[in-house]
């Protein structure tokens, strides 16, 4: 097993691991726990209490963050025609249709974030789902990548766009921003993601929904929240 280096041993100190903080505390002590010497990325871990093996219990889909994730995406629009063009004119990093299907088969070409697809399209897509799903790159319209409105989805992926969904033990991990975005930006995000999660409520799970949240910056230590700290 190995260490912890001696910047996240400090850092850690900082974190009372019985303690359930506010959410001004939290957004406080991720930006003071960050213990890279990059712009490090800040992350919320939700657990649900969910059955992971039902699908009915499954969440996913996306959401646009108010304040944006600080990064840049490279997107993918796999379009033909009008769309091809619109897709250009929004500012698609790259756009192609079957060329580039066989780019990213052929030669292992993943130059990208994120492929934005029109429905007409998804046929060749499927033909390499297998390569496309493990690297969750498949485009998909619970998400608002498979479109026939291309431009609102670079926009929307530009402004901030997140997908999300459950893993295999009902978790949901999302980018709320970055250490460098100022508290209240941070603040909003995060109780913008934590609301829509827990609206997202499916009918069949009775009870409780969100057992609990924690947010860390990049190989930085994690910290809990109270619950009670978001209108949930």
């Amino acid at each position: 097993m190995s260490k912890h280096g001696k910047k996240y041993v400090e850092a850690s100190e900082k974190v009372d691991r019985n303690k359930l903080y506010s959410l001004d505390e939290a957004v406080k002590l991720v930006k003071e726990t960050s213990v890279t010497k990059f712009d490090s990325t800040v992350e919320v871990a939700i657990k649900l209490n969910i059955d992971a093996k039902k699908s009915d219990q499954n969440l996913r889909g996306s959401f646009v963050l108010p304040n944006g994730t600080g990064k840049t995406k490279r997107i993918l629009v796999i379009a033909k025609g009008d769309a091809a063009t619109k897709a250009r004119e929004a500012g698609a990093t790259y756009v192609g249709d079957k060329d580039m299907l066989d780019k990213i088969a052929n030669e292992a070409w993943f130059d990208f974030d994120v492929i934005v697809a029109t429905p007409d399209m998804m046929p060749e897509l499927g033909k390499i789902g297998k390569v496309l799903g493990p690297k969750g790159l498949m485009p998909n319209p619970k998400t608002g990548t498979v479109t026939t409105d291309v431009v609102k989805a670079i926009n929307d992926i530009n402004k901030g766009m997140i997908a999300y969904k459950t893993d295999s033990f009902g978790n949901i991990h999302a980018i709320i921003g970055k250490v460098s975005f100022d508290e209240a930006a941070l603040k909003e995000n995060l109780n913008y993601v934590v609301t829509t999660v827990a609206k997202a409520k499916p009918a069949s799970v009775k009870g409780v929904f969100i057992n609990n949240i924690t947010i860390a910056s990049t190989m930085g230590p994690g910290i809990r929240l109270d619950k009670n700290t978001f209108d949930i």
